[in-house]
């Protein structure tokens, strides 16, 4: 029997297996007979049309199977599949004076890299004269900004819009409790001017657009993508390519993380993995999914390594491997990653020549400005009316069992979202339904479900548990 690894992502469709033994001599048998025994998985894996989904990859031990023989890839028993679906050096710039020695300071600072044969004068100076982008400085532009600042980078960039809340303090590491409340690229930057104050720093305190992205881009020699969206992480591949810049890339979720080099001349982009984004929701945000807070710790660390490899020119990059790191089993594994010369953006033939509206290609619809609940939904105080009228509805709770014992509202059922297709037998299907869930999210897939199969008298409770304990009940925690 083969053996066969799933992701964080999709083990809510394999009663949370990790790892899972199916008989089969192809790929093609192997993913058939997973997803018989599975059928909610199916639809996750495979189009209506029955062709294996753009933004799942497969690998047979390292290799992908695109490169094979497809689903027709031939599999022994020892052989280890595993289904990983997407988890969203230039020049010096001519104003810039080449720096073509360090201080006497500078020397003292950095005396354990000069003492290396791998790095000596000439490699510090290469970091000094270099020049880096951070877009997001969160979970893993936390590590990012403080190691690379320690590095010695001559001039950092960081590009973030948000503010320290906390939520972030459990893995944002270069933020401090004092820091709740601040700008995060405020925040950021007196840590790392604290850490070397030789470093430049530029503070871009915007959202990244299509709008923008070139303009903030064309001043660094190397891009670090730190972001945790489909849409910016598309975005930061797109406009990498067209510019010529390297994407050090790293992705995390829960305890598995990912990290490589996209990009860079003769390797592969994002695209080249992932040519199309998965459906919103089905990867869940850290927010809505959370994340070991060491573990963009033990990514950022590694995108830095691959950033300062890459501008001494030293070591063997991570250009065209994948690396996948599952912090439970402490275990790495690699998967090569290949140029797709089909790829829209970096292709022999490209068609996307210039930035899109990546909103739109991740099927995200825009936000409404409108504080009014859209059609189907309620607000939380019109469901606390509705209980205290005494109002005959069942209120349901799609969020995982561990997240109801950290708050929960009265009267709410818990049926976790991956179990409510099989538990319809439980929910009347003449009664008045409410969903919530942490957000909104969730609940909104269960309410789409729910009417699927029949239900008529459906709708999502807006802003879920997080707008009740704004607006109805600050005593239930937030998280």
């Amino acid at each position: 029997m083969a053996k066969i690894l799933i992701p964080t992502p999709l083990r809510q469709y394999t009663e949370k297996q990790s790892e899972i033994q199916i008989q089969g001599a192809t790929v093609g048998e192997v993913l058939t007979a997973l997803t018989t025994r599975y059928a909610d998985l199916r639809k996750q894996l495979y189009s209506d049309a029955g062709a294996l989904r753009s933004y799942v990859n497969v690998y047979v031990n390292d290799e992908d199977i695109r490169y094979l023989e497809k689903d027709k890839t031939e599999v022994k028993d020892a052989d280890t599949l595993t289904i990983v679906p997407s988890i969203a050096g230039g020049s010096t710039l001519v104003e810039d004076a080449v720096a073509t020695e360090l201080t006497k300071e500078e020397i003292l600072r950095y005396s354990r890299h000069l003492i290396m044969p791998e790095v000596g004068m000439e490699g510090q100076l290469k970091l000094k004269n270099a020049s880096v982008l951070l877009v997001g400085a969160g979970g893993l532009g936390a590590p990012l900004g403080l190691y690379l600042a320690a590095a010695g980078i001559g001039r950092i960039g960081l590009v973030d819009f948000d503010v320290v809340d906390h939520t972030n303090l459990h893995r944002q590491v270069i933020h401090g409790t004092k820091d709740v409340g601040r700008k995060k690229l405020d925040s950021a930057a007196d840590r790392m001017r604290d850490i070397n104050p030789n470093v430049k720093l530029d503070l871009h305190d915007v959202a990244l657009t299509s709008e923008n992205a070139f303009a903030i881009f064309r001043d660094y020699d190397i891009i670090v993508d730190g972001t945790d969206n489909f849409p910016t992480r598309y975005l930061v591949n797109d406009a990498c390519v067209l510019l010529g810049k390297p994407n050090v890339y790293g992705s995390i979720f829960r305890f598995e993380g990912q990290a490589t080099v996209f990009a860079y001349p003769g390797g592969p982009c994002y695209r080249c993995s992932y040519p199309e984004p998965p459906p919103p929701g089905l990867i869940p945000s850290c927010a809505e999914g959370g994340v070991l807070g060491i573990l963009p710790g033990m990514i950022g660390v590694i995108q830095a390594t691959e950033t300062v490899k890459l501008i001494m020119g030293i070591g063997e990059s991570l250009v065209g491997r994948l690396l996948r790191y599952d912090a439970l089993e402490m275990r790495f594994r690699e998967y090569k990653v290949r140029r797709d010369p089909e790829c829209p953006v970096c292709g022999d033939h490209p068609t996307i020549m210039q930035l899109i509206d990546y909103q739109q290609f991740c099927g995200i619809p825009q936000q409404v400005t409108n504080s009014e609940p859209l059609k189907g939904e309620l607000d939380v105080t019109e469901v606390k009316q509705k209980m205290d009228r005494g109002d005959s509805f069942v209120l349901i709770d799609v969020r995982e069992p561990h997240e109801y014992q950290i708050a929960s509202i009265p009267q709410a059922r818990l049926i976790p979202l991956g179990e409510v297709a099989k538990r319809l037998s439980e929910i009347d299907p003449d009664a008045e339904i409410v969903v919530h869930c942490k957000s909104g999210g969730r609940s909104a897939k269960a309410v789409e479900i729910l009417k699927q199969n029949g239900y008529k008298n459906v709708a999502n409770m807006r802003g879920g548990i997080l707008a009740w304990s704004d607006k109805v009940d600050p005593r239930v925690p937030k998280y």
